[in-house]
């Protein structure tokens, strides 16, 4: 779910301004608890359990750059953010990673001051009908309500899409994913739309999924990312490198399952370095040697944590698609660990 750019502007840079962000490291080590920006609650992606224990894709980002800097995947607060209070969250110092499957745009990366550190999820902005409303493509939505999250890239989207088609629309405002989704199921609106994996995460969670449909129509580029504020680029290495080491842990093979055994040392110079057995990438970063070896142990690698979080085999049901590895022709690539 892409999120805010366009409200509050001014006061978010403002923040951003104002904020003493150049410690967070510092700040993080010291409170012994990361502070991380989630969604509030998108099943697969980020969502507490019963218990009040949060998982999901993004939360997995999260639990790895607590388990880098602390070495403790559970040292982390989540603090859950909407639309449009998650800029805010961040630019005020009140969550110190923003991990909520976020759209990286010029405007947020320049205008709002922040700095996205690497796309986790490749994806893009589609709709959802019941199959009872009979139509096969967006562009049969002349007329339609629609349910909308405010503060998004969205509504941008949204008014583009249906303006270069010259047909018309109703929005439906919403404030979170909970909230679409009772509107959606009540007839409240025709169509919900938002990123093509938020759309699956949320038809998973209905009662009858079959009788819902997501349309083929695929209307933006919505690469989702981690964001921290700008003026610390310390803290942002470590959250950029955070992700791009679970990335190469699956290009490089390194899993859950042998990671144990690959500490000890390999004839693979990169392994070696990734895991901190080789070279003094820890140091660099101002974190201990195994930094990456505790980032990648406490979820697996990206591969490990998209399978069991939102993969095919989950009742969320994605496929890699772009976000395959570059040698499996998708779009992840991690720059080297030397």
């Amino acid at each position: 779910m892409k999120k805010s750019v366009f409200l509050g502007a001014l006061t978010v840079a403002g923040l951003a301004a104002g904020v003493a962000a150049a410690g967070t490291l510092e700040d993080v080590k010291a409170r012994g608890k990361l502070r991380c920006g989630v969604t509030t609650g998108l099943v697969g992606f980020a969502a507490p359990d019963a218990n009040g224990h949060w998982d999901g894709f993004d939360v997995g980002m999260c639990r790895a750059v607590a388990a880098a800097v602390l070495g403790d995947g559970e040292a982390v607060e989540f603090v859950p953010t909407t639309g449009k209070t998650r800029f805010t969250a961040l630019a005020s110092g009140e969550v110190d990673l923003l991990a909520r499957n976020t759209t990286w745009t010029y405007s947020r990366d320049v205008d709002l001051k922040f700095e996205f550190v690497g796309t986790n999820y490749y994806d893009g902005q589609g709709f959802m009908v019941p199959k009872a409303l009979g139509v096969s493509s967006a562009k049969e939505l002349d007329g339609a309500t629609v349910c909308i999250q405010t503060g998004t890239t969205t509504e941008l989207n949204l008014a583009d899409f249906f303006r270069a088609n010259n047909i018309s629309y109703e929005p439906v405002p919403i404030e979170t994913n909970a909230e679409a989704q009772q509107q959606f199921l009540a007839g409240a609106c025709d169509v919900y739309t938002t990123d093509a994996s938020g759309l699956a995460a949320t038809r998973a969670t209905f009662e009858n999924p079959g009788d819902f449909v997501v349309l083929p129509e695929i209307i933006s580029k919505e690469p989702l990312a981690p964001l921290v504020r700008h003026g610390d680029s310390e803290w942002a290495d470590v959250a950029r490198w955070t992700l791009n080491a679970l990335i190469a842990a699956e290009e490089y093979g390194i899993t859950s399952a042998n990671i144990d055994e690959l500490a000890k040392g390999t004839n693979n110079p990169e392994i070696n370095r990734v895991l901190g057995t080789e070279g003094n990438l820890g140091e660099m970063l101002g974190l201990s040697a195994d930094w990456a070896y505790k980032a990648i142990k406490v979820n697996g690698n990206y591969g490990e944590l998209f399978e069991k979080t939102i993969g095919s085999n989950t009742p969320i049901g994605l496929s890699r698609g772009l976000n395959a590895q570059w040698t499996d022709g998708g779009l992840l690539y991690s720059p080297p660990f030397r």
